[in-house]
């Protein structure tokens, strides 16, 4: 019976609850502790993790709208789901084997796929994995994918890009600034404001330091904190809420951190029945662009 090739599965874990953040994210701090850490894994794990029958939370989701910028409503926005399953992928994340350690993760990417509209009284079945660990010129990504399901049937989907910096020789070209088109006319100017940083992480979970405290960000090389990428684009698609389809892919490249407090410029533009969109600086500099189709 040989030459029959076997596909490949992920073996799957299910899980009684959603994990709590906190002790994940201790964990990923000890691990950053040289000789503390374990070995990293070569690929990522075959394995997937998943919750049945997580309620939304209307008084958490009622919250979320107000930081993001959405209006009150029963239907999820968009972004919700990944707030909700996001201690799945952080478990995923935080996992010893894991190939890249949380500490040196950069959110790079991220796509989300609403199938048909999700609501408060939906309960969601959430599964996670992470997949297709790749070479870049500044060391390596992966995709860490959130699937919510509901009787069975996918309603929702998100893949996350992460990149795990590593040094390269050269450390790659910087391209000229004279290279970089100008940005178009802004459509709204958002001033963003330091306590983006601790209401998100509070209705997110999110709580990773480099967005709400100043000795966590110089920690990780930056002067204050920065805007969780997440919010940036959820705060994008609050703009555009009244103008979304009830199935649609949204689909965001994060270029330069939001610094804690500035002003940022936002424009959208239509083509057809899709949507581009950008986050700008005061200097033209691109922090987050977008499509939706």
């Amino acid at each position: 019976m040989g030459g029959v090739p076997v596909p490949t599965t992920r073996a799957r874990v299910e899980l009684s609850r959603l994990p709590a953040p906190g002790p994940l994210y201790r964990r990923a701090l000890l691990g950053a502790v040289p000789g503390l850490g374990g070995r990293r894994g070569a690929d990522v794990s075959a394995v997937e993790l998943a919750v049945r029958e997580v309620a939304v939370d209307p008084q958490r989701l009622a919250d979320y709208d107000r930081v993001c910028g959405f209006r009150l409503a029963d239907t999820l926005p968009a972004t919700f789901p990944h707030v909700m399953g996001f201690p799945l992928a952080l478990r995923l994340i935080t996992a010893p084997e894991f190939p890249i350690p949380l500490t040196g993760v950069v959110h790079v990417g991220n796509r989300i796929t609403v199938h048909r509209p999700v609501t408060v009284g939906d309960r969601l079945d959430f599964t996670a994995w992470a997949e297709n660990l790749r070479p870049h010129d500044r060391g390596r990504q992966v995709d860490v994918v959130l699937v919510a399901s509901v009787d069975g049937e996918e309603v929702w989907r998100g893949v996350s890009t992460y990149l795990g910096r590593q040094s390269t020789p050269g450390g790659g070209e910087r391209r000229d600034r004279a290279d970089r088109p100008a940005p178009p006319a802004a459509s709204a100017r958002w001033r963003v404001e330091p306590r983006v940083g601790t209401d998100y992480a509070r209705v997110s979970g999110d709580h990773n330091p480099i967005h709400t405290s100043r000795l966590g960000a110089r920690l990780l090389g930056f002067p204050r904190p920065i805007a969780h990428g997440m919010w940036s684009k959820a705060r994008c698609l609050a703009a555009l809420e009244n103008r979304l389809p009830e199935a649609y892919t949204v689909e965001v490249a994060f270029k330069l951190p939001v610094p804690l407090p500035s002003t940022v410029a936002f424009h959208a533009g239509r083509q057809g029945d899709d949507w581009d969109f950008a986050l700008h600086d005061q200097h033209g500099r691109p922090h987050l662009v977008g499509t939706i189709r």
